[in-house]
């Protein structure tokens, strides 16, 4: 027989470490944006992404998550776990979403596609001219860029809300493959069986 977990203390703790995730995701992302604007070399523009965005986070969920399991009590089903991680991830997105997409880039930033395009476009242009590749190659290159760019742009409500529904559905796969890693169930000695 398990024991139950309180699920208001679950959901509390779960909106807690959501928002210290959110807060610190949000720096996170505002760190990689400032060094990626100050970046003139092609593979620390290709890396800081990859840390800032993928490396860190994921680092961070797994503190977040053995410290999560420790306050709830140090035991905690899959279901819990699953419960607890995804409230914390959904707070973290919120969070997210005020901080960086709304007070940051368009408070704080608001031409921040422009400064990171500028940027990219300065670097891979200087790489290219170094390794001694042909004007043609380069500027289908950066006409490749600014297409990229131009595309993130064109933000609407459906895509918004598209956005958001994969996030949600990613957000939830993702707790329970961190559940699955995470849940530690008491062990009951049962000699009659």
């Amino acid at each position: 027989m398990a024991i139950e977990i309180d699920k208001k203390r679950l959901r509390t703790l779960g909106i807690t470490f959501g928002l210290l995730l959110g807060v610190a995701l949000a720096l996170l992302n505002i760190a990689s944006f400032y060094i990626m604007l100050s970046a003139t070399s092609v593979v620390l523009i290709s890396a800081v992404p990859f840390i800032f965005s993928v490396l860190l986070p994921i680092l961070l969920v797994v503190v977040l998550c053995f410290n999560f399991r420790k306050k709830i009590g140090g035991f905690w089903t899959l279901r819990e776990a699953a419960t607890g991680i995804f409230i914390m991830f959904f707070t973290a997105f919120v969070v997210l979403f005020i901080l960086r997409d709304q007070l940051f880039a368009k408070v704080i930033e608001p031409h921040m596609i422009e400064k990171t395009q500028l940027a990219m476009t300065n670097s891979v242009s200087k790489f290219l001219k170094e390794s001694k590749t042909s004007q043609d190659v380069i500027n289908k290159k950066l006409n490749e860029i600014q297409q990229e760019f131009e595309a993130q742009k064109d933000v609407t409500i459906g895509k918004q809300i598209q956005g958001v529904g994969i996030s949600i559905i990613f957000m939830f796969v993702l707790a329970i493959i961190f559940a699955a890693f995470f849940k530690k169930e008491i062990q009951v000695y049962n000699p009659q069986t």
